[in-house]
């Protein structure tokens, strides 16, 4: 099995991490929809909340299939393994700041928890 360096299997697992927060903090689409129904003024901002999540669950799906791929190859990672991994790497911590002020946006605009 091929090995991490230590550093890159830290920086994914935080970013695993932090997307599912995100997935998480976008369920704030139930509460949302529960307190206000689906109207005119809450269609944009459910759609919002749904894009978000869709938006980072492919991210998680794609760093867990490296690990994945990674713990299977022999005897060492690729260079284009890692190259690929950390282009998503740079795109994904890029993409989750905009992503969490899109949750907390909606989450102030409509005084939700």
């Amino acid at each position: 099995m091929a090995k991490f360096p230590n550093e890159l299997a830290e920086i994914i697992w935080n970013l695993k991490r932090q997307l599912l927060d995100i997935v998480d903090a976008a369920t704030a689409e139930l509460t949302l929809f529960e307190l206000f129904g689906e109207t005119s003024d809450t269609i944009p901002f459910l759609d919002e909340l749904k894009s978000v999540a869709e938006r980072a669950v492919p991210w998680f799906s794609r760093l867990s299939n490296f690990q994945l791929r990674i713990a299977e190859s022999q005897p060492t990672i690729s260079a284009d393994m890692l190259n690929l991994v950390n282009q998503s790497i740079e795109r994904i911590q890029m993409e989750i700041p905009a992503m969490s002020r899109s949750i907390q946006e909606v989450k102030t605009e409509w005084n939700l928890p």
